[in-house]
């Protein structure tokens, strides 16, 4: 298993981000949280978990050994794949998922994209004992909470992060945040979280026709 990658960004994409180790260019998922992080040209240190497919070789890159570990774990439930555990730790840190588990809490778990009521249930029971306990600090489990850098500030720090993590301007970012709001705003008035890997790509959407 490949633990972890470490090199200079080389490139960073919606997505997913490029490590040059000894000379290779290395391909991670990344969820944006931890893509913000990332600066192309700087040295970085990466998590990760291999998925391994008939047809594929997926390399899953975190922030931290807890996120890797939360990631595996997730996929542990039924009807969990790497792409869903990855969109769950998009939306929660890994103690926010764990509070959230831990107080039964369905909202933040429908605040997954891909997760619906029924799905959510059903992994409140399977993971209950899987997870572990979370830290005191986010023990009320509140939807889109996160301990971790790069969730605070709710979607609008996240995709602001994001954005400038990907190289475009404050200015830029600015306005591709105000053009996803209706979306955003749309969602939270369905009484859920406002999905900010969707808006990410809304947002380079956005910039993309603007150039």
């Amino acid at each position: 298993m490949i633990a972890f990658v470490s090199g200079t960004v080389a490139a960073l994409a919606p997505d997913a981000a490029v490590v040059e180790v000894g000379g290779v260019g290395v391909a991670v998922q990344c969820t944006p949280g931890t893509l913000a992080q990332l600066r192309v040209g700087r040295h970085a240190k990466l998590a990760t978990s291999l998925v391994v497919r008939e047809d594929s070789l997926t390399l899953y890159g975190f922030e931290d050994e807890d996120a890797r570990q939360t990631f595996e774990l997730l996929q542990t439930a039924s009807g969990v794949g790497p792409r869903l555990a990855q969109s769950m730790l998009a939306v929660h840190s890994p103690d926010a998922l764990r509070a959230a588990v831990a107080g039964g809490d369905e909202k933040a778990l429908t605040a997954v994209p891909g997760i619906g009521k029924k799905g959510a249930q059903k992994l409140l029971l399977e993971l209950k004992d899987r997870l572990g306990e979370p830290a005191s600090a986010v023990a009320a489990g509140l939807p889109g909470q996160a301990a971790g850098a790069g969730q605070s500030g709710g979607w609008r720090g996240q995709l602001h992060s994001a954005l400038v993590g990907l190289g475009y301007a404050t200015r830029e970012a600015d306005e591709a945040v105000a053009a996803v709001a209706p979306q955003a705003e749309a969602a939270a008035a369905d009484g859920a979280e406002p999905p900010v890997p969707q808006l990410l790509r809304s947002a380079l959407q956005t910039l993309n026709r603007a150039r």
